[in-house]
């Protein structure tokens, strides 16, 4: 059984830094693509970041140069370092794992899914 379990939420003040953490397990992590989405109340959700299997991240504009993704294979986690916070990152934080590819257009058609982390920055 696969699970994606995700940690590190929590809430901070502008300009905080927080590191989301998503820990798999049940499947072979490094052959999976991961994704960090979000979802803010009322609003869809919303591909943040991405890395391949073989490392190459790609961001939304919004978080470019605040937000970092990574992957250690060896502990079977992916993570998003994220600086600099704003309230308008306020949203439940979900962790994406897909064997083809995670894109904007692809996330009704995502693998797997974590149950998700709040992260509230406040102002």
């Amino acid at each position: 059984q696969v699970q994606l379990a995700e940690s590190g939420g929590g809430l901070v003040q502008a300009g905080d830094s927080l590191r989301l953490s998503c820990a798999a397990s049940g499947l072979t992590f490094g052959r999976y693509h991961m994704g960090w989405c979000r979802q803010a109340p009322g609003k869809q959700r919303e591909l943040v970041a991405t890395i391949t299997s073989g490392g190459m991240t790609k961001y939304v504009d919004s978080v470019k140069g605040r937000f970092t993704i990574s992957r250690d294979n060896a502990k079977n986690t992916v993570y998003l370092q994220m600086n600099s916070l704003k309230p308008e990152d306020t949203a439940v934080y979900y962790c994406a794992a897909d064997s083809w590819g995670i894109g904007p257009s692809r996330l009704g058609s995502v693998d797997y899914w974590g149950q998700g982390t709040q992260v509230t920055v406040s102002s």
